[in-house]
């Protein structure tokens, strides 16, 4: 999730150089498989329908742990595709239309996207798989653009597979032209209008929120000024029978409405569909009568379904159905209405082998040990002994950073960001695979020496409180507006658990219901969006960035103040704000080791763990 400062010219010629059933659940082949729910009731079909995934981030072998809510999710790419191979056969049955979206992030999250070896792209070999699914729209994520050597990829590889269905309506790329200058051109298409198997005309757009932490030679317009944008007018000047809209761009309190609006200002009672995403969660809005907005979550964790019963001519409101399905075999076949025994096609299963043959190739089964118990984010509390946040900084990253370090003997104060773990430790066997998941990000650990303890140990809080000025809480609220623009969707995902363990008393529920753990959503359009009952998953306020313990040491004693490199700049705005002796700057800033953040829980299980 970083940006690096590689000039065009360069980053061109490093790309020139460098560049029967078959199905397992499980790759920890010991453990039986628990038994998973069923889906509560069939879905509701319409005329025009579609299947939705968004923020897969390279979860394509599926959730591979037994602890729940793991196995709600699963099931994997191949998995996915003989669903919507049947799906499709349905969909012909009752003469309907049945459109597959993705609105974006297929970097950044497993091994499969990221486990790759040097001189390799960030998901360029789990990509292919992608390209095999029968996607009608894809549209870009922000974790495409976060290195111009992905998004380059994505330029000159995927977008071209997809032959104009991968939508990137304000996101650009520059490159070299055919008289070697430098033009500034759409990753992929601006947007795409076809014609369903149905004869629906459809006009859709690929649209990324205002996301400012893209890397050099990329750009991305405000929302609000691609739509001033020409060939916007007269890409919807044409009436179509439905506009969809495809984006990495939340459905709630974001830009959608500017775009929704600016159609809406041209065609009045066109039908407008939108499948959007960047947050994580688990949401749908209309926007008036003859229209849904639909999100559906992350990591393979959820499908999303959206169903329009379409009625011609009429400008009465449209009748609208959503679900969210858990990603699983048992969904899968519940919804087709096969068995274990028909389910499989011979194109999903040829995409399970291929990703397990890919796992191989990335060494993802490695073992660096086997973790106690389950460590996980927010459904313990931090700190706790349950809390992975707390294992990282106060058992892992100390070990970690310090085992050949030459200031081992110097006492320390360790700072990162908690978003920097993506996702929970479970109990078991802890592999390559699950080491990138729980922590992806290849940030560099620097630090500031001499730093009196007295002023250290201020900075952890001054970094997490807004304080009780004002000034402190607009500099704080600031603070979030920009981590936002650079992408981080952490806190908005952790707000949704907290509120949805809140509403549903989780504790009480947990107690009194016979029902597994997982995601139990409330959302603003009618009726019941959850396809598979749950109980809700218990929810904790945790801190934006989080430390090792404090030496006991006097106040006047020196440490050294380490950190990861992505929270550099607000580090130093804080260190210059609780004390006056000294303005430190970039300079006062070295390295620390060679480990980075990503390594930190593996070298820390081969240690504890065996």
């Amino acid at each position: 999730m970083r940006a690096s400062t590689t000039f065009l010219t360069f980053a061109l010629v490093a790309i020139a150089d460098a560049c029967g059933d078959g199905h397992g659940h499980d790759h920890h082949e010991s453990h039986p498989y628990p038994q998973l729910t069923k889906p509560s009731r069939p879905l509701e079909w319409g005329d025009l329908n579609i299947i939705h995934t968004t923020d897969t981030h390279g979860w394509l072998l599926g959730h591979q742990h037994i602890s729940f809510p793991e196995p709600n999710y699963s099931g994997d790419l191949g998995d996915f595709a003989s669903f919507v191979k049947h799906m499709k056969d349905i969909a012909l049955e009752k003469d309907v239309d049945l459109l597959l979206i993705d609105s974006g992030d297929l970097h950044d999250g497993t091994g499969l996207s990221d486990g790759y070896a040097a001189g390799g792209i960030d998901a360029h070999d789990s990509n292919q798989f992608l390209k095999q699914l029968p996607y009608d729209i894809m549209a870009i994520g922000n974790h495409e653009l976060y290195d111009y050597i992905n998004t380059w990829d994505m330029h000159t590889n995927f977008a071209p597979a997809l032959n104009g269905k991968y939508l990137s309506s304000n996101a650009n790329i520059t490159v070299f032209d055919e008289n070697n200058n430098t033009v500034s051109v759409p990753v992929g298409s601006r947007y795409r209008k076809f014609t369903t198997r149905k004869g629906r005309r459809i006009t859709s757009l690929g649209v990324l929120f205002d996301f400012t932490g893209n890397d050099v030679n990329t750009t991305v317009q405000k929302v609000e000024d691609m739509v001033k944008e020409q060939w916007f007018a007269g890409a919807i000047e044409e009436e179509p029978d439905v506009f969809v809209l495809a984006g990495h761009m939340p459905v709630n309190y974001d830009n959608w409405p500017v775009v929704f609006n600016a159609i809406r200002a041209v065609h009045a009672d066109t039908p407008i569909i939108i499948l959007g995403g960047h947050t994580h969660i688990r949401d749908c809005v209309q926007l008036d009568g003859r229209s849904m907005s639909l999100e559906s979550g992350r990591y393979m964790e959820t499908i999303g379904w959206l169903s329009a019963r379409l009625d011609g001519l009429s400008k009465s409101n449209i009748t609208f159905s959503r679900r969210y399905l858990d990603q699983n075999r048992v969904t899968y076949e519940y919804h087709t209405q096969q068995d274990s025994l028909t389910f499989n096609t011979s194109h999903g299963s040829g995409i399970t082998q291929g990703l397990k043959k890919l796992s191989d190739k990335y060494n993802l089964s490695a073992v660096f040990g086997t973790a106690p118990q389950d460590y996980t984010i927010s459904r313990n509390p931090y700190p706790s002994n349950g809390s992975s946040l707390t294992l990282f900084v106060n058992e892992a990253m100390p070990y970690a950073l310090t085992f050949n370090s030459s200031r081992s003997n110097v006492s320390n104060i360790m700072i990162t960001n908690s978003g920097s773990q993506r996702f929970d430790v479970y109990a078991g066997t802890f592999d390559k695979n699950d080491q990138i998941a729980a922590s992806p990000f290849t940030d560099a650990f620097v630090y500031i020496k001499d730093i009196e303890l007295g002023v250290a140990q201020q900075v952890l809080p001054a970094l997490n409180s807004a304080g009780a000025d004002n000034r402190k809480r607009d500099v704080l609220e600031k603070r979030e507006q920009e981590l936002w623009r650079r992408g981080y969707v952490d806190r908005r995902y952790m707000d949704w658990l907290d509120e949805m363990d809140r509403r549903h008393d989780g504790a009480v529920k947990r107690a009194s219901q016979n029902l597994t753990l997982g995601y139990v959503t409330s959302d603003s359009c009618p009726g019941i969006g959850d396809d598979t009952l749950h109980a809700p998953l218990a929810s904790y306020d945790i801190p934006d960035f989080i430390a090792s313990d404090t030496p006991s040491l006097s106040n006047d004693t020196l440490i050294d103040l380490i950190f990861v490199d992505y929270i550099q700049d607000q580090l130093l705005e804080i260190l210059n704000q609780i004390q006056s002796e000294k303005t430190y700057s970039d300079a006062d800033v070295d390295s620390y080791t060679d480990v980075l953040s990503n390594a930190v829980l593996g070298i820390y299980a081969q240690h504890a763990w065996n």
